[in-house]
C-alpha cells in the first residue's frame, strides 16, 4: 500500500505524543520509580487484552519469555532515568540527551550484531560528543540531569538492539508485553530496596490524586500502547527510512512543547541550543548517510 499524506501526518502525531512523555513525566507529582511501575502495571494489562482479542498466544516458549522479561528490566531502568532526568534538571535537557540514542546504538550494534563499524557512524558520533560538551559547558548546573539523560538514552538504545532480534521472531505485541510484564515485575522486586534506601520517608508513593491518575493513564494507554501499536501498522505503508527519520524529530517537538507549557524554566542559555543543534543535526544526516554508504557495506560483507 502507498502511504498517503495523512499517514505521514499521523506519523509525526505520534512523534509529538512520545516528545510529551517528558512532559507528563514533570506534570505527575509522585516520584519517578512509582511512575514507571504504574505505567507499566496498565501498559501490560492494556497489551495482554489486545493479545486476547487478537487471539495472539501467550505461550511463547520460557527461555523466550525469560529473555523478554529480562530485557523488560533494561526499560524499566531507562524510563526511571528519563523522568528522573527531567525532574532534576529540565524536560529540555533530558530530551536533549535522549536525542543520543542514536550514537549509543552505532557502537552498540556492531559489538552486539556483530556488524562492521562503520566511519560515517563514527564521524557522527564525534559530533555529539562535541554537542554535549558544549552543553556541559553552558549548562553545567544541569549536568546531573544530562548525565542520567544520556544512560537512559544508552539503555534505550541496548534494548532496541536487543529488540531487532525479537521483532524477527514474535508479533510485536507479545514482544511489549513481556517486556512490560517484566520492567513492572523488576520494579516490584526493586521496591524493598527503593523503600530502605532511596524512597522518601521510607514510604512508597503509591497512592494517586485523580490528576496523576489521569496523566499516567494518558501515559500507559496512548503514549505506550496505542503509539506502539499504530507506529507498527504505519510501517506496512511508510518506509522504514521515514519512520526513523521522523522519529528523530521527537526531541524537537519536545523541546518546542516544554517551552510552550513551562516557559521561563525551561528556556536555557544559547550555548545549550547550539550544542542540541549538532546533535540534532548528527542525528538527522544519519539515516541519509546509512541509506547511501549502507549498501556499500552491504555489497562489500558479500563479497567477503
Amino acid at each position: 500500500m502507498m502511504p498517503e499524506f495523512k499517514d505521514y501526518l499521523h506519523l509525526h502525531f505520534l512523534v509529538l505524543i512520545w516528545g510529551f512523555t517528558a512532559i507528563l513525566g514533570l506534570l505527575i507529582t509522585i516520584p519517578p520509580v512509582e511512575v514507571v511501575f504504574y505505567r507499566t502495571l496498565i501498559a501490560s494489562g492494556g497489551l495482554g487484552i489486545l493479545m486476547y482479542i487478537n487471539k495472539l498466544s501467550f505461550n511463547i516458549g520460557k527461555n523466550e519469555i525469560v529473555k523478554l522479561l529480562l530485557t523488560g528490566s533494561i526499560i524499566a531502568g531507562h524510563w526511571i532515568l528519563f523522568f528522573t532526568s527531567a525532574r532534576i534538571s529540565t524536560a529540555s535537557v533530558c530530551l536533549a540527551g535522549m536525542a543520543t540514542t542514536s550514537f549509543w546504538t552505532s557502537f552498540l550494534e556492531p559489538l552486539l550484531l556483530k556488524k562492521r563499524i562503520k566511519w560515517y557512524e563514527v564521524f557522527l558520533g564525534i559530533l555529539v560528543i562535541a554537542g554535549l560538551y558544549i552543553i556541559f559547558h553552558f549548562e553545567f548546573n544541569h549536568a546531573l540531569g544530562l548525565f542520567l539523560a544520556l544512560i537512559s538514552a544508552l539503555l534505550a538504545a541496548l534494548f532496541t538492539v536487543i529488540n531487532v532480534g525479537f521483532a524477527k521472531v514474535h508479533h510485536h505485541h507479545t514482544v511489549t508485553f513481556y517486556e512490560m510484564t517484566g520492567a513492572c515485575i523488576s520494579i516490584v522486586v526493586f521496591f524493598p530496596f527503593y523503600k530502605l534506601f532511596l524512597a522518601e520517608n521510607s514510604l512508597l508513593h503509591l497512592k494517586l490524586s485523580n490528576m496523576d491518575l489521569l496523566y499516567i493513564s494518558i501515559l500507559a494507554v496512548v503514549c505506550t500502547v496505542y503509539a506502539y501499536s499504530a507506529s507498527i501498522e504505519l510501517m506496512k505503508k511508510i518506509s522504514a527510512f521515514s519512520v526513523n527519520l521522523t522519529i528523530n524529530l521527537e526531541p524537537v517537538y519536545g523541546i518546542i512543547l516544554a517551552v510552550l507549557i513551562f516557559g521561563e524554566k525551561e528556556k536555557m542559555e544559547p550555548g545549550f541550543y547550539i550544542g542540541t543543534s549538532i546533535i540534532l543535526i548528527s542525528v538527522l544526516v544519519h539515516p541519509f548517510l546509512s541509506k547511501y554508504y549502507g549498501s556499500k557495506y552491504l555489497e562489500t560483507d558479500n563479497l567477503r
